[in-house]
């Protein structure tokens, strides 16, 4: 099982939100250039997740996102959900129509597979990644110096 780059750059587009999430909106013009994505990518990527309620958007010259709930009351699965769907890494675990299912050995490991990546992206937060963040720059910042 692969996330896709919307998956992944979703994550970090939410991320620095949450770190910013004290300071006013962030302008998506912002955002990409931090992160050095495409503007284009994040207007497709920052959509759905408006439209979920996951980020407010405001319009105008202080315009820009906002996290809709506070960094810790937003969990990586939640994000994932809204961009890639389900983590299932077979189709069958959603959608056990399969006339074997009820045998199939093969199941059961799918299904574990997924109860055990839901487990990690479902209790991840949006605020306990961004303190990951801050202190890995903490860090990186005095190794410079």
């Amino acid at each position: 099982m692969k996330i896709s780059t919307r998956g992944r750059y979703g994550i970090r587009l939410m991320l620095s939100l949450a770190i910013n999430f004290d300071k006013g909106t962030l302008p998506l013009k912002t955002i990409a250039s931090e992160q050095q994505i495409s503007e284009k990518y994040l207007e497709q990527i920052i959509n759905p997740l408006t439209k979920v309620g996951l980020v407010k958007s405001f319009r105008g010259a202080q315009g820009g996102y906002v996290l809709s709930r506070h960094p810790k009351d937003i969990n990586v699965g939640e994000i994932l959900q809204v961009l890639e769907g389900s983590l299932s890494p077979v189709d069958c675990v959603d959608n056990p129509t399969c006339p074997n299912s009820d045998f199939c050995v093969s199941l059961s490991l799918w299904k574990k597979m997924k109860d055990a990546l839901d487990e990690v992206v479902d209790n991840t937060t949006l605020e306990s990644m961004a303190i990951e963040y801050l202190e890995k720059e903490t860090g990186h910042l005095r190794q410079k110096n």
